[in-house]
């Protein structure tokens, strides 16, 4: 079964749109590779946590920022299909 990816945000800091825009991309890029990705606002204040199966890829907290687009794109591929080229966004 093809993963899926969980964008856990906290609607009181208003990141529902940041989460909705990554959603979006990552939907876009990885059509056939992942099988959903589910916006979850958090009961928990403060918490932006991108996971893959259950398993966090990216947690503001801990990495005391957002992602970029093209890092989480990256952090994404190399999960689910370590092969695929992501173009502009493979260039550093």
């Amino acid at each position: 079964m093809k993963p899926a990816i969980q964008i856990e945000y906290c609607p009181k800091c208003g990141w529902m749109l940041r989460a909705a825009y990554m959603a979006q991309e990552l939907l876009n890029t990885f059509t056939d590779d992942i099988h959903s990705v589910m916006l979850v606002p958090s009961q928990i204040n403060g918490r932006y946590t991108i996971s893959i199966d259950d398993n966090i890829v990216f947690d503001r907290k801990r990495e005391g920022r957002f992602p970029e687009i093209k890092e989480l794109k990256q952090l994404v591929r190399d999960i689910v299909n370590p092969e695929k080229s992501l173009g502009h966004s493979d260039k550093k």
